[in-house]
């Protein structure tokens, strides 16, 4: 195997059990479970606190993460989306899996396929704002203490995923 080529991926089955043990330690360590979108949150509120603290220290949810002398950016939420970031790069060098690509299906441009991504991920990041927390502190955490609309919420996840597949498919056919 040349020193270009990416290696395999890790057995689900190991990295499964693998992810319950980091879970399991974020619970013992920190007191709370995984998920991204609080540390992402903290980043952009304390941009936001920089460029316009009068309207920080003037809404509720902002102020809470950074009104006053508040640092947003001095919480455990912050560092685990650090540790994400940085483990997944590690991982990819690692693994030999970094390079600067588009994956597309052949019936659409590249210039959509990145409209798609924005789109979507617009719509993500309102909607784990708008829940108070993303997809994966619920599937995560709320699915390891068996928090019954944890589990109902990613039901619904899925079977709104099947059923907007349909509707997008023609994007990797």
């Amino acid at each position: 195997m040349s020193s270009t080529t990416p290696r395999g991926y890790l057995n689900p089955y190991v990295a499964g059990a693998l992810l319950g043990i980091v879970l399991f330690a974020a619970f013992f360590i920190t007191g709370n479970g995984l998920g991204a979108s609080g540390g992402i949150a903290r980043v952009l509120v304390s941009v936001e606190d920089q460029v316009a603290p009068g309207h920080v220290d003037r809404t509720a949810h902002l102020l809470a993460m950074a009104g006053g002398r508040t640092n947003p950016l001095d919480n455990w939420i912050v560092m685990v989306t650090a540790g994400t970031l940085v483990g997944g790069f590690l991982s990819g060098l690692l693994h030999r899996r970094i390079r600067v690509e588009t994956l597309k299906g052949p019936r659409i441009s590249v210039r959509a396929r990145w409209a798609f991504a924005v789109v979507g991920g617009a719509f993500m990041g309102y909607g784990a704002r708008l829940a108070r927390g993303c997809t994966s502190g619920q599937a995560l955490s709320g699915g390891a203490v068996l928090s019954v609309g944890s589990w109902a919420f990613m039901f619904a996840v899925f079977a709104g995923g099947y059923a907007l597949a349909w509707f997008v498919r023609r994007l990797w056919t």
